[in-house]
């Protein structure tokens, strides 16, 4: 049985490991890696394209996403659009300078991919896919229903 340390220890290089393999791209495009987690997020995500959803699902502070987004839009690669019939709410798109970097981010998370799952059976990625998606709806409950301990 894996203990929390492990757990916790794996899921921390587990990030590391991405964002070392994504450091080119951002060297490349003279990308900070919250500017690269926004554009990520918002290529791999279509219909999640607010700030909030990326602080949300990316657990990225609200600050941080702010700032990224303010630089990404004086860097021509994102726009801001009010929502149609809720106009406080903001939504981002990516802009058509933006899509080499989308290229390279997703060569970055097909290798990252290849990388973590080398050796796994097909059979043996989709039992981690279910299992995964039951830890993280387990998580989502627990976090809703507040500290329970």
């Amino acid at each position: 049985m894996l203990i929390a340390t492990e757990f916790l220890t794996t899921i921390r290089r587990t990030i590391r490991l991405h964002d070392v393999m994504l450091k080119p791209v951002c060297e490349e495009y003279g990308l900070n890696a919250t500017e690269a987690a926004v554009i990520s997020f918002l290529y791999n995500n279509p219909g999640k394209d607010t700030a909030a959803d990326i602080v949300e699902l990316r657990m990225l502070s609200k600050g941080n996403v702010s700032q990224a987004v303010e630089s990404l839009i004086q860097k021509s690669l994102l726009q801001r659009r009010p929502d149609r019939e809720d106009r406080r709410r903001i939504h981002l798109f990516l802009l058509p300078a933006a899509e080499p970097i989308t290229k390279k981010v997703e060569i970055v998370q097909k290798a990252f991919r290849d990388r973590l799952f080398q050796g796994f059976s097909s059979q043996e990625r989709d039992l981690f896919d279910s299992f995964n998606r039951r830890i993280m709806e387990n998580t989502r409950t627990e976090t809703e229903r507040g500290d329970s301990l």
